[in-house]
């Protein structure tokens, strides 16, 4: 299909979810005289938040480190709920006028570079007619995150053709189901298992069952933050919310640190937590015992103990075992259990991703995502005037969005003053040792990151997640440290040029 012409944007922002309406916004106060477009592949706002509607759907971080540095989180609940957190993103996208920049129903298929005319083509689809045309932009942002929207990880069981009961994954919520009064097995023990268990519970299922395979750390915390509301109460909310904000950062960072440290104490204080819900006769073995240490995958986070409570009113149990195989009222399991369920979710987990699955391309040649390297966890080796947004995975997604966003428009500023238009990371230390994007044990990650690009053994190629070091290093550090390089291009348009360095 012929492609037409579409016009250009200095800035082109992919995925209207959280990063890109962060990202928009941002852009109108620092940059009120550069274009802009957010190129949006669904039709509505919010991605995660608006994409998955299975019961219970929430945030398992806190909306203090979860809600944008400059936007205060002013609702009761640190722990929100799904609806919330997509209104506290619709709400963002309306302010500044930052919706009107987004161009709905339009997908990102392929994104060329030219060094000499310092702009990328991008080929776009319209989702609904399937026609290509073509943008072009100054600088590539890419907010899509790295879940792949358009299907779900559901391993390959025997006998799933037998089972006669209804399977759902909750990516793909059905509207319509009804579990009221039947019996549910939710596959999994992940952020979405103990997030579906207690809710289904609640909302009138029978009874219902978390099968794992193994366990996972789950960790009962306050469903509302008294310090956030009590503050509210005597500060104007900006130094509340700033004050919480970094409470909070601080106790992760604290915890985080002392899983890798001192992981034994870190599990005592986790089962300390279970106590104060759980009674101390329960049999933790194997359920609530991981084989590996704190924060090697992400602790979950159940608010107010929710699973806990469902699981001492009998509503909810758990069950450590495998499938041996699906059967017509249930799943056998390898121990030769067998659960009878009439609905069974697979919360199994997600697959990854890499920026959208946009095919890039850099002067003629196909940018292979392994082959490159990560730099400050932001920008592509030799990819020019392309960063991307990915969150921390010991951490709230937004606090390495909200420092992404410092870095990149200080080198904005810094291709303004100097009338350069484009800037590339190179890799010129040949004692750099590659290593994975992400340093994480979860099987949602493993699966994919050989697909990513890679991390370094030193900085600044080395994937930090650390919030005090980030801050220092994105938000302050120079720009042109060395290993970024600037140029101009032959045929960049000179009125660019010359506004720039103006």
């Amino acid at each position: 299909m012929p492609c037409v012409a579409v016009d250009h944007v200095d800035v082109l922002i992919v995925g209207a979810g959280l990063s890109g309406i962060g990202a928009g916004h941002q852009i109108r106060e620092h940059f009120p005289r550069k274009t802009y477009a957010i190129l949006e592949q669904r039709q509505e706002i919010g991605g995660t938040w608006s994409l998955f509607k299975y019961p219970g759907i929430r945030s398992d971080s806190d909306m203090h480190t979860l809600g944008y540095r400059w936007r205060p989180w002013v609702e009761e609940k640190a722990i929100a709920d799904g609806p919330s957190i997509l209104k506290y993103v619709e709400d963002t996208a309306r302010e500044g006028d930052v919706e009107k920049h987004i161009r709905f129903g339009k997908k990102v298929v392929s994104a060329s570079w030219s060094t000499p005319d310092s702009r990328w083509t991008v080929d776009v689809e319209d989702v609904a007619t399937g026609e290509i045309t073509q943008m072009t932009c100054g600088f590539y942002f890419c907010c899509s995150g790295y879940y792949n929207y358009e299907e779900g990880y559901t391993p390959q069981w025997a006998g799933v053709e037998d089972f006669e009961g209804t399977v759902v994954h909750p990516q793909f919520w059905p509207e319509d189901l009804d579990y009221t009064g039947k019996k549910v097995v939710v596959i999994g023990s992940g952020a979405t298992a103990v997030t579906l268990v207690p809710a289904m519970a609640a909302a009138g299922a029978a009874h219902v069952t978390m099968l794992q395979r193994s366990p996972t750390y789950i960790v009962p915390l306050p469903e509302k933050d008294k310090l956030a509301n009590t503050l509210r109460r005597f500060l104007p909310s900006k130094w509340a919310y700033a004050i919480t904000r970094y409470k909070n950062v601080v106790m992760v960072t604290i915890s985080f640190q002392l899983s890798r440290r001192r992981p034994e104490v870190m599990k005592r204080l986790i089962r300390k937590m279970q106590l104060t819900v759980m009674p101390a006769d329960y049999a933790f073995e194997p359920h609530l015992s991981p084989s590996y240490n704190p924060w090697d995958q992400r602790l979950c986070v159940v608010p107010d103990g929710d699973l806990f409570i469902a699981m001492k009113r009998g509503d909810a149990s758990i069950v450590t075992d495998e499938i041996e195989t699906f059967t017509k009222t249930g799943v056998k399991l390898v121990s030769g259990e067998e659960l009878d369920a009439d609905v069974i979710v697979t919360a199994t987990g997600l697959n990854l991703l890499a920026f959208g699955g946009v095919k890039l391309t850099v002067d003629g040649k196909p940018v292979n995502l392994p082959d490159h390297m990560a730099y400050k966890a932001i920008m592509l080796s030799d990819v020019p005037n392309f960063a991307y947004g990915i969150g921390y995975t010991n951490a709230s997604w937004t606090l390495k969005i909200d420092l992404t966003y410092d870095y990149v428009w200080r080198l904005l500023k810094h291709m303004d003053a100097t009338g350069t238009t484009w800037c590339a990371p190179r890799l010129r230390d040949t004692s750099i040792e590659r290593s994975p994007l992400m340093d994480f044990s979860s099987g949602y990650v493993q699966r994919s990151i050989d697909q990513f690009p890679r991390a370094g053994s030193k900085a600044p190629w080395k994937t930090r997640m650390n919030y005090f070091y980030d801050r220092l290093a994105l938000g302050k550090g120079n720009v042109d440290d060395g290993t970024m390089e600037f140029g101009r291009g032959a045929a960049a348009p000179a009125e660019r040029v010359t506004a720039a360095a103006s």
